[in-house]
């Protein structure tokens, strides 16, 4: 059968027919991303690749079409740029169409000239624009207070925060944009919106910021409706004490944050939701959080609900304004951090009867989700790690070597849980990730633990796979892995902006 295939494929070259006519352009990317949102810079860039399997393909000229609706687009109404046929290879290219506004959905499609002179077209894609100003903005930012009524960048609970509000009408579409100096959870009605981890990314956060914009249609509902935010310290707010003096950085501030929901209904009617005084904080059950140590979590201080509509926020506290950490407030646009793989245990070890070594089989960066029952008030101590000593414990002298404590009370790499009792309890942290092969899971009394207690996630930045090797030797096949591993354990990008003229200059900023 695979011989006659080929023979059909060389009588069709012979014959003259063009095997390249299902080639098209394709991978449309706007900033390097598929249909993205909030895209902030004037002069975005537009990427795609051409899907030509014939011998000696080549691109000899391209054409970029951008419309405002679709139906422009299709029907060759192009009322926002149309560069015409350029002769190029080039499939890099950088915006320089009618001024782009803010909140905006753009339609394009990228039409291109094969080495046979043949046109061929690209699906339709689309880009979507965010604040584009500072001025656009229409939230406060807002805290918990610091300072003055001592909930200042030394206490060691996270902020909690809540609104409710109400729709009358049917909505079209919803975005929220959020922009935090720390890490945050968004949750609408209960649910947690979007699947992202650790957002934002690091900046200089006295320089710049980073916002974040979600679809968050499909969360809304008719009548009353519920956000929640919860706030981390992550690398603005760093209590615990390293080599690096993180915990003396200029930027260094209680957590706060400012949110904007843009909200356009049925009838074409828009409202905005923003942060501001009628918004209520507490504390909760995250009782410390450091990006460079762990996650202390109790969950006898949980406040179940308190992101839906139907809990009681009578005992929370009026929030704070607070000054924006920088006046250079953008958009991030990149892959996200995600909880990309999961990993089941290769084998669990009992050292006594109340510790137990977990051993996840290879090096990763992330975290683990403990599940588990017991008494109220139980502690429970995952100490993660990346090397075993010779009694078969985890040996943490390498990587303990840059950690400065000034007590015992945030050990490094070690999550802290306490039970409500009485169920089945799940923890994950939130605002965390850490370096290990091993997890030693230690309780305050008697446990038994198995395999089904500990689950791993190896977390990074979810790029693309664009590629892979794979030889006849194991060996080879083994270093490929391990290199690629450690490459993505290392892959928690990041803010970095890139400042786009319209000529196609760029520098890191």
């Amino acid at each position: 059968m695979m011989n006659f295939i080929k023979y059909i494929c060389l009588m069709l070259l012979l014959w003259g027919v063009n095997l390249s006519s299902f080639s098209h352009p394709t991978n449309l990317r706007c900033e390097y991303l598929s249909d993205p949102l909030g895209i902030d810079t004037p002069f975005p860039r537009l990427t795609w690749l051409l899907d030509d399997t014939e011998y000696g393909a080549k691109q000899l000229a391209y054409r970029i079409l951008i419309s405002t609706e679709q139906e422009k687009l299709k029907s060759g109404q192009i009322d926002i740029w149309d560069t015409g046929r350029v002769p190029s290879e080039d499939m890099l290219i950088v915006y320089n169409g009618k001024a782009l506004k803010p909140f905006t959905k753009y339609y394009w499609q990228v039409y291109v000239w094969d080495k046979n002179n043949k046109e061929l077209h690209s699906d339709v894609a689309t880009f979507e624009t965010g604040m584009m100003s500072l001025g656009n903005w229409k939230g406060a930012w807002i805290s918990d207070g610091h300072g003055l009524d001592g909930h200042s960048k030394h206490v060691k609970q996270a902020p909690y925060f809540r609104k409710v509000f109400n729709l009358s009408k049917p909505v079209d579409e919803a975005r929220a944009y959020i922009a935090v100096a720390g890490l945050y959870e968004l949750y609408i009605n209960g649910k947690k919106v979007s699947d992202h981890r650790l957002d934002p990314m690091f900046t200089r956060f006295d320089r710049r910021n980073l916002y974040v914009t979600y679809d968050v249609t499909s969360y809304l509902q008719s009548g009353d409706n519920a956000i929640g935010v919860v706030l981390g310290n992550g690398w603005y707010n760093h209590q615990s004490m390293a080599v690096w003096f993180f915990d003396r950085a200029p930027w260094r501030d209680r957590p706060a944050f400012c949110m904007d929901m843009r909200i356009t209904y049925a009838d074409g009617s828009k409202e905005t939701i923003s942060t501001g005084k009628d918004w209520k904080t507490s504390f909760g059950p995250i009782v410390f959080n450091s990006i460079y140590t762990a996650e202390h979590y109790d969950a006898r201080y949980e406040q179940p609900g308190w992101n839906t509509i139907h809990f009681s926020d009578s005992k929370w506290k009026n929030v704070l304004f607070r000054d924006a950490p920088s006046q250079n407030i953008v958009s991030q646009q990149l892959h996200p951090i995600r909880n990309v793989e999961r990993i089941v245990p290769k084998r669990v070890t009992k050292i006594n009867d109340m510790t137990y070594l977990f051993d996840f089989g290879k090096n990763i960066a992330g975290v683990t989700e403990l599940k588990i029952e017991g008494q109220k008030g139980m502690e429970i101590r995952v100490k993660h790690g990346e090397m075993l000593g010779e009694d078969g414990r985890l040996d943490m002298r390498q990587i303990e070597a840059h950690y400065r404590p000034k007590d015992d009370k945030d050990p490094f790499q070690t999550d802290i849980y306490t039970l409500k009792g009485d169920e089945v309890e799940t923890f994950m942290p939130l605002f965390n990730y850490k370096g290990f092969q091993y997890a030693e899971v230690t309780a305050d009394r008697p446990i038994t633990l198995t395999v089904d207690n500990l689950t791993a996630w190896f977390m990074h930045n979810d790029v693309p796979v664009t590629g892979h090797i794979e030889t006849s030797n194991p060996l080879i096949n083994k270093i490929w892995e391990a290199t690629n591993t450690a490459y993505l354990s290392n892959l928690f990008v990041r803010g970095e902006k890139r400042c786009v003229s319209k000529f196609g200059r760029s520098e890191n900023i």
